[in-house]
């Protein structure tokens, strides 16, 4: 595999800081530009954060020198990267549009952004699950005009503790599932001496999160119709989302039936035996085994278990029959490694594989 010359867009935040510390000594990727704020350009990488580097690990010092380039200055940055990875704190619109501005300049992007997840051509992917949705970016190349250029997403940080575990169970006719998401403040880009308020505390909304928690995994779920991705139309999905004072990983108690009840056992044999394209590519990022369960009933724990397999794995327990729903189980994903910067790292070790950066 050749090397790949990569940018951070938004290389300053907590999700940008992440893809610093993954992209460092990468097999594959070399982080060659690194691009912020107006307000961050022309300083070093270092001078930009100050302070505010969130990580617990130091800063890698590949990066620490480096330039910080001004984002909005697109043909300058893509000029540097065969790729990019985009993480910016923007409003929407202006995120939408400086993304469709980086693929028009030739110079593909790797978003954890939310901005494009429900655009019909932009495939939304978890490398395990609906690697087929690349196959829409033929259909958004000749949309955008380009060769070379195009935009992909990671989903919501939350549905990795959920979405990968019932995915599998598709094959017993997954008819409903009912999701309580408990997600750490890392998900909002805090830390606890940033948000003091979380300290001993929960609160019971996060804006948006309810929303793409239920429509996301139906566009995941869904098929390439011509020239775009037509979401599903089952299982149904509601979701109540909760902020709770842990620093990192995302928790999910999940509530599920079926057309056709399977057993407990077989249930276990399906997410013991799913794995997926990273695992038959053997990807750098790639967890060996994606779904890990625990048998005992305190098990999995965050603090124990979120960075299983570097993080990249989903932790599973509690697999039990339900009074209302058929079963219920809780899982656990790590929301800035699986969730976020680690997931879109494995997305492009995919497109990477797959031929769609050359």
């Amino acid at each position: 595999m050749k090397k790949y010359k990569v940018g951070i867009i938004g290389c300053t935040g907590m999700v940008g800081q992440r893809f610093a510390l993954l992209l460092h000594d990468h097999p594959w990727f070399e982080v060659t530009a690194l691009a912020a704020s107006a307000r961050s350009a022309g300083k070093t990488y270092k001078e930009a954060v100050g302070s505010r580097w969130m990580m617990e690990e130091p800063m890698p010092a590949n990066v620490a020198e480096l330039p910080v380039m001004d984002a909005a200055d697109v043909a300058d940055v893509a000029a540097k990267a065969d790729f990019v990875f985009c993480a910016v704190n923007m409003p929407k619109a202006e995120i939408k549009a400086l993304e469709e501005a980086y693929a028009c300049a030739e110079c593909p992007v790797v978003s954890n952004n939310s901005a494009h997840r429900f655009t019909h051509d932009v495939p939304m992917v978890i490398p395990e699950i609906n690697d087929d949705h690349l196959q829409v970016i033929a259909a958004q190349r000749r949309r955008l005009g380009t060769k070379k250029g195009f935009i992909s997403v990671k989903s919501n940080c939350s549905l990795q503790s959920y979405v990968p575990a019932l995915y599998p169970l598709s094959a017993f006719g997954l008819s409903k599932a009912l999701v309580c998401t408990y997600q750490a403040i890392s998900g909002a880009g805090k830390t606890f001496e940033t948000w003091p308020e979380m300290v001993d505390n929960v609160i019971p909304y996060i804006g948006g999160e309810e929303e793409k928690s239920e429509q996301e995994p139906l566009k995941i779920w869904g098929q390439v119709v011509g020239d775009k991705i037509v979401p599903a139309s089952s299982p149904s999905f509601t979701a109540q989302c909760l902020r709770v004072p842990v620093s990192n990983g995302h928790f999910a108690a999940v509530y599920c039936s079926f057309d056709k009840k399977p057993s407990k056992e077989d249930i276990l044999k399906a997410w013991r035996d799913f794995s997926g394209e990273p695992q038959r590519l053997e990807l750098p990022s790639a967890p060996k085994q994606f779904l890990h369960y625990f048998e005992e009933d305190n098990m999995p724990q965050t603090r124990l278990h979120r960075g299983l397999e570097g993080g990249m794995a989903v932790c599973l327990g509690r697999l039990r029959e339900d009074t209302q729903y058929d079963y219920k189980f809780v899982g656990l994903s790590h929301n800035t490694l699986r969730g976020a910067a680690g997931g879109a790292v494995l997305l492009a070790e995919l497109l990477c594989a797959k031929g769609y950066m050359d």
